[in-house]
């Protein structure tokens, strides 16, 4: 039997709580909050204590899909980002920037919002960002 515990960052909210997976033979069975951090200081909410059923979900989608003649494939990430910057392209050439809009998740770490929002801003050209924070 092999045991490890895991340091890592809780992915429900942006508040970036330590936590610690529970690894067991190669299986992630559990998490704990991680009592060194300068965040959470060995708390946790009840979402970050069941971090592992989200991670281990059977409906969570593991890798891209793409919809062609209305059925969902698997492909590479290399054709789906392809595909996407692509099709982004036609739709901003087609109708503008504000025609994008970028919504971000509360399951991103705050590094990754504040990038997403600069993607949108800088890259695309629209200040159309939102974000679902609901905690």
């Amino acid at each position: 039997m092999d045991l490890k515990f895991v340091p890592s960052i809780c992915s429900y909210c942006g508040t970036g709580c330590g936590v610690l997976f529970e690894v067991l033979d190669g299986e992630l069975v559990g998490t704990l909050p991680m009592k060194t951090h300068p965040v959470n200081q060995g708390k946790l909410c009840i979402k970050g204590w069941n971090l592992h059923e989200h991670i281990n979900s059977p409906l969570r989608l593991k890798h891209p899909l793409l919809k062609t003649f209305g059925r969902f494939t698997k492909v590479d990430w290399g054709k789906a980002v392809d595909v996407t910057a692509h099709r982004l392209k036609e739709v901003i050439a087609a109708h503008g920037p504000d025609s994008v809009g970028v919504l971000v998740s509360a399951k991103m770490t705050n590094e990754e919002n504040y990038l997403a929002q600069k993607f949108a801003r800088a890259v695309i050209g629209t200040n159309n960002v939102d974000h679902c924070a609901r905690l």
